[in-house]
């Protein structure tokens, strides 16, 4: 490398290094350490090999890179600010600020450039082989050998925490297992953690444990080193066959009062050693949010060329499209998010007389309806397809180097499947769904709320929903799920009824923007006429049965839907009207209109019983301060599932004595 140039990588590099100090100072609050220390390693990677497009931050074919250690989101905005993005000084000096495009930790779509929300250390790792998942498999589906219309890199920032991360072990599992080639990260192998050394708890050996989930497994000894960083990163990108894991060793808080010191990690380094850090850079102690002029020529260079690469791209899609026509429209129709003509043709319609059916099964069915016509499904189950019915029968299964197929091992990795699967969503170019039990999205919570906060289209199948489950127990037996589940801004859950609620709950799920739980049953349930589901499953809740003047509602969803019919007709014996409403999603229903909602529930009546084999909390958004909720507040038990119903108390005796109860005055 000449002089001249290691010269201008120097000055960059601690040009981005102050840049993300400034803005700790600025706000009084951030993480300096990972920036000083870690500056190099992102620079080599921004400057020499990452293909993007700044004036364009959504360019499909761009690689992709993630902050996984979301803490150093200064590093980040400086990155951002000196490429040429969307980000002013202005926005660098409102770090942390209220209304700011600087978040404490990245946000995706809040900030231009910011791939994935991070921060909850080991997601972004995890998201990432989402990512690589998802450009392999649209690699395989659309590459011809005369066009290679898909074609980037995952790259990612990682940290010790990361490592540390129970779900970063999953993912790592997973992807050198796949054999997912165009996947390099480099850690950041500072050796502090918050509490002091690494070596308190961390001492393993990382190299040897990423080379037994096979990945390659490159080494930088200093950290600082531009040269030998590119180095590493082009070898890394050599390597088709395993992911690759660059272990750069740097130092926390570098060239600060701090380095190398647990302080550094998370408070701002106060003036005095701010000063001195500059000074140890080569910077002006006087001068904040500075960016030489060579720094921004030297960007300037980097941020042409990326115009240059997105053109050269579109022409190659130009020349596809008169060479590949129908295949170009498809992949057109994917990146776009777009959904085909006729897409919900083949989703099946079910008949009372086809039942009783479990709405999981009925879910089976209508993946397959949907597959006929959605071409860019892509999802299985943490080692629970035949139980999830998440197969997609006329698909291939994506194996190790292989990856045209659409359905997806996830493994028992719970935790990672929802960082994948929302990984592939923010990828884009398919609809990525993940599986497994109601009970185990314990595992997967994590994930849910990212996708709820970054407002993606991830789609979760979560069956054996209740105490239905039977003899498994109270281990597998969901009680406090639905509500929590609920508690997540933004994310949508779906409890149907019967199969036709359940087509219902799929086709709203693909036309929103933000994430869908589908909760699911074991046992089967009997068939609701669809004609009557038509009429208002899809806005979260409608009337299922009704009488005239009634004089108690009975509100239900899932399983217990049906016990609130069978309650109804014992009702009915003792001279009682009652209307009955199921509601598949709480969510949908509240976006409804108030004259809706009200023709639904009506405000005077006000006798309104829920019914639903879980928590009881939260239903008095619905029954009102007149109303009362029949459920469970305490753990299932072991026993075939109609029993455990019977023995908990959710029975249509139980059903009709509550309302009565309501009805006297007594609930």
């Amino acid at each position: 490398m000449s002089q001249d140039l290691k010269n201008i990588d120097e000055l960059c590099v601690n040009t981005l290094r102050i840049l993300a100090i400034d803005q700790v100072e600025a706000a009084n609050s951030g993480h300096p350490g990972l920036p000083l220390g870690a500056a190099a390693p992102v620079y080599a990677l921004w400057s020499r090999f990452l293909r993007h497009n700044p004036a364009n931050p959504d360019w499909s074919d761009r690689d992709r890179f993630i902050l996984s250690a979301g803490h150093g989101s200064a590093l980040l905005y400086a990155l951002l600010h000196v490429f040429g993005y969307d980000l002013s000084l202005e926005d660098l000096k409102n770090f942390r600020q209220w209304g700011s495009k600087t978040p404490g930790h990245p946000e995706y779509g809040h900030t231009p450039g910011v791939e994935a929300t991070t921060g909850p250390l080991g997601q972004g790792f995890a998201m990432g082989v989402g990512m690589a998942l998802a450009e392999a498999h649209l690699a395989a589906q659309f590459n011809t050998p005369e066009f290679t219309v898909i074609d980037h890199y995952t790259y990612a920032l990682v940290s010790d925490g990361d490592l540390m991360e129970g779900i970063t072990s999953e993912a790592a599992s997973l992807a050198g297992h796949l054999g997912l080639g165009k996947m390099v990260y480099i850690y950041d192998d500072n050796k502090i953690s918050i509490e002091g050394s690494t070596d308190l708890t961390f001492t393993e050996n990382v190299g040897a444990r990423f080379e037994a989930y096979n990945w390659q497994v490159l080494r930088v000894a200093d950290g600082n080193d531009v040269g030998a960083l590119t180095q590493a990163i082009e070898q890394a990108r050599q390597e088709t066959g395993r992911p690759s894991l660059i272990i750069a060793r740097t130092h926390i808080g570098f060239g600060s009062p701090r380095q190398d010191m647990a302080k550094a990690h998370g408070e701002p380094l106060g003036a005095e050693n701010t000063r001195t850090t500059k000074e140890a850079l080569g910077f002006s102690p006087d001068k904040s949010f500075a960016v030489p002029p060579e720094v921004k020529a030297k960007a300037d260079e980097t941020r042409d060329k990326g115009q240059a690469w997105e053109d050269q791209w579109q022409s190659l899609i130009k020349d596809y499209a008169r060479a590949q026509p129908d295949k170009a429209a498809l992949l057109a129709m994917y990146l776009e998010g777009r959904l085909p003509d006729g897409w919900g043709d083949e989703i099946p319609v079910f008949q009372p007389q086809d039942g009783p059916l479990a709405t999981r099964a009925a879910s089976g069915k209508v993946l397959q309806g949907l597959d006929a016509r959605v071409g860019n499904l892509m999802g299985g189950s943490a080692d629970l397809a035949p139980s999830n019915k998440t197969m997609l029968d006329k698909r291939e299964i994506v194996k190790t180097g292989e990856f045209g197929g659409s359905n997806i091992h996830y493994g028992v990795r719970e935790h990672a499947m929802g960082a994948v699967v929302n990984g592939m969503a923010l990828h884009g170019g398919v609809i990525p769904y993940g599986g497994t039990f109601l009970i185990f999205s314990d595992y997967c919570r994590p994930s849910l709320r990212l996708a709820a906060l970054m407002n993606v289209p991830s789609k979760f199948v979560f069956t054996h929903d209740s105490i239905g489950v039977g003899e498994d127990g109270p281990t597998h037996q969901p009680v406090e799920h639905l509500m929590s589940l609920r508690a997540i801004p933004n994310l949508t859950l779906f409890r149907p009824a019967d199969a036709n609620e359940t087509s219902a709950a799929w086709r709203a799920a693909l036309g929103r923007s933000g994430p869908s739980v589908l909760a699911l049953t074991r046992q089967k349930l009997p068939i609701l006429d669809p004609e009557v589901v038509a009429q208002g499953a899809e806005k979260g809740a409608y009337v299922l049965a009704d009488s005239p003047d009634p004089q108690i509602l009975l509100l239900a969803t899932g399983s217990e839907v049906a016990l609130a019919l069978q309650a109804r007709d014992a009702l009915a014996v003792k001279g009682v009207l009652t209307r009955v409403v199921s509601m598949p999603s709480w969510e949908v229903f509240a976006e409804q209109d108030q004259a809706y909602r009200d023709q639904v529930i009506p405000p005077d009546l006000k006798p309104r019983l829920a019914i639903e084999a879980g928590s009881t909390l939260g239903w008095e958004r619905w029954t009102g301060d007149k109303g009362a909720v029949l459920g469970l507040d305490r753990f299932g038990a072991s026993a075939p599932g109609a029993q455990v119903f019977e023995k908990l108390g959710l029975t249509v005796e139980a059903v009709a004595n509550k309302a009565l109860d309501l009805l006297n005055g007594n609930g």
